[in-house]
This record gives structure tokens, C-alpha cells and sequence, in this order.
């Protein structure tokens, strides 16, 4: 039995949606996993993102985060920025 496609408020966002993100790193350059929803935010618009990350730095920074990039889908938009001061 086929079932149509789950409504958009059901399924997670595609990359396509969602292309701005963060790419974890610690003081060597290193990508850092970091468990939960701060791992895992992807955003639709830089504005967006850049909001996100200046809400909950000190939370990645006690995770094990230095430093942040931004990326949208594939392409480095800025980055690695320090969250130490």
C-alpha cells in the first residue's frame, strides 16, 4: 500500500530548506560532534543562524566547541570565528 508523502509539518526539513548550518571545531581545527539539537540546527537563512550561535555560544563552548564556521549547503561562508574572548 503506498501512502502519500508525510505534510511538511511532519517530516524533518531537507538540506535544500535548511541550508545554512554550523560546522563544529575545536582549538586545532578539528570538527567536534556535539550530541543533541545544538549538533544538529540547520537554519534557512544566514540572519537566522547567526542569531542562533549568539544565543547558546557559551553552551557549545562548555561542550567542547573553540570555534564555529558557517556554511551554507556546501560553500564556507565565513569562519572558524572563535566563541573564547
Amino acid at each position: 500500500m503506498n501512502l502519500p508523502e508525510q505534510p511538511s509539518t511532519f517530516r524533518p526539513a531537507t538540506p535544500a530548506e535548511r541550508p545554512w548550518w554550523w560546522r563544529m571545531e575545536n582549538a586545532a581545527g578539528e570538527e567536534v560532534t556535539v550530541d543533541g539539537d545544538l549538533g544538529s540546527e540547520r537554519f534557512s537563512n544566514q540572519s537566522d543562524a547567526e542569531s542562533w550561535v549568539g544565543e547558546v555560544f557559551a553552551e557549545l563552548a562548555a561542550e567542547g566547541v573553540d570555534a564555529v564556521t558557517l556554511f551554507e549547503l556546501d560553500r564556507r561562508v565565513y569562519g572558524p570565528m572563535s566563541l573564547h574572548p
